[in-house]
């Protein structure tokens, strides 16, 4: 499946039971709403696709997995259901990751901010490159990163989480994702990141399909509350959005 469009690209191909997901945008696979809204179903419909039993998720391009959401929808944001609904695309893609019942394997090129620190986080297991760094900037104008912060929180604990927020200006390697557990395996190069994902997603695909997706639901027990407290953190998010710190943090950006 292939859908190229303004808003972004988005492709899924099937090969011997393995479902690749690849996202793209030409502003540094940032999201527009839109692009999250396909990104979502897709994994829905991929999730129950029973030719299907390991999920991996990548982005289009060498230097940046993804700078989270797109500044230029963030700018024109002018009212709280809005905001509530814009920052809602980040919650309904980490619940599709979670729900989907398959194992979704991150495969991280480059640096990350923002959502797609929550994406990498929402993965079941993440293999990246040295050149793979993450950063939450959020701080920066005025908002937080609400929605991902269960997600994150839930990979690298609220020690980490606090790490990663208030340092807001300031990249971390990709080793410390490793040594935090955002990240599983740090490879030196693309080379070497796509054999590793091709033998980890070939792997995992010759087991039991049952046993895979028992193990998905066992791996997320305890997150049954995220639609609610996602659409909660989104409402925060929204709000957030439309105060003078944040219009005038984002201004700079236009």
């Amino acid at each position: 499946m292939t859908a190229r469009t303004q808003n972004g690209n988005l492709y899924t191909n099937i090969h011997n039971n393995i479902a690749t997901i690849e996202f793209g945008h030409p502003a540094s696979n940032s999201f527009p709403k839109e692009l999250l809204e396909r990104l979502s179903s897709e994994l829905l419909l991929v999730g129950s696709n029973d030719a299907v039993s390991v999920i991996i998720l990548k982005s289009e391009g060498a230097k940046t997995f993804c700078a989270g959401a797109s500044f230029d929808e963030l700018i024109a944001i002018s009212n709280l259901e809005e905001g509530k609904q814009f920052f809602c695309g980040f919650a309904n893609v980490l619940n599709a990751m979670r729900t989907c019942g398959k194992l979704i394997i991150g495969r991280v090129q480059g640096k990350t901010v923002g959502g797609g620190v929550g994406l990498i986080a929402a993965c079941d297991y993440v293999l990246a490159t040295e050149n793979a760094a993450v950063k939450l900037s959020e701080f920066t104008i005025g908002i937080g990163p609400f929605v991902i912060e269960p997600a994150v929180r839930r990979k690298i604990g609220v020690a980490g989480v606090s790490e990663l927020t208030l340092d807001a200006t300031h990249w971390k390697s990709a080793y410390w994702a490793k040594e935090k557990g955002l990240f599983a395996t740090v490879l030196e190069t693309q080379t070497a990141l796509d054999s590793e994902v091709e033998i980890l997603s070939e792997k995992l695909a010759s087991y039991h399909p049952e046993a895979l997706a028992a193990m998905k639901k066992a791996m997320w027990e305890g997150t049954e509350n995220w639609e609610n407290l996602l659409a909660e953190r989104a409402a925060i998010s929204g709000h957030l959005v439309l105060s003078e710190f944040t219009k005038i943090a984002l201004s700079k950006y236009k």
